[in-house]
């Protein structure tokens, strides 16, 4: 049996660049195959005080790891490996994708995925491995290394404020401050 879940604006806040901003009832949708199929998620469209919408975030424990195939849409997927101490992010990763894309979300690492397009962004994603999903890290820094802000009609990246140090960086062909 399947689950649909409802990420909320009001349980978003916790990882929004500007939490008091205004946002839709809910920005994403999972319908979880409870761990026996894949999940399909549907992305809402907007933005959140001008910061596209994404899911929450989370980081994998273990040898767990998702594969994410987009069956329509675009966005960007922020992918980060933390490093051994508070507010340092070792390797943070920015790619652009689109329908037909499949995109592998490994073990040790976290990763959000934005909604940069005009239209839902729907994904079909399994998981391999044990482990499971970390998401304290994630609320205790406000979300990710950067915000995907739109400016000028296309998506730039933002620096997280508590981050004190984002070592290896691709920035995936973004504009950033």
């Amino acid at each position: 049996m399947s689950t649909i879940k409802t990420r909320t604006h009001e349980r978003m806040k916790d990882v929004l660049m500007s939490p008091d901003a205004p946002g839709p009832e809910a920005h994403y949708y999972m319908i979880s195959g409870e761990g026996k199929r894949p999940n399909v998620t549907v992305w809402e469209t907007g933005t959140v005080g001008g910061e596209y919408i994404k899911t929450y975030g989370h980081y994998h424990e273990g040898m767990l790891s998702d594969v994410y195939e987009v069956l329509d849409g675009e966005g960007i997927v922020l992918l980060q490996k933390l490093g051994n101490m508070e507010g340092v992010v070792e390797e943070f990763r920015c790619m652009p994708c689109k329908k037909g894309d499949r995109i592998l979300m490994p073990a040790f690492w976290g990763h959000v995925i934005v909604n940069t397009g005009k239209t839902c962004l729907v994904t079909l994603d399994s998981s391999t491995g044990s482990g499971s999903a970390r998401y304290e890290e994630v609320k205790r820094m406000n979300g990710f290394a950067y915000y995907i802000k739109e400016q000028n009609g296309k998506p730039f990246l933002v620096r997280n404020p508590r981050y004190t140090e984002v070592q290896l960086v691709d920035y995936g062909g973004l504009s950033h401050e």
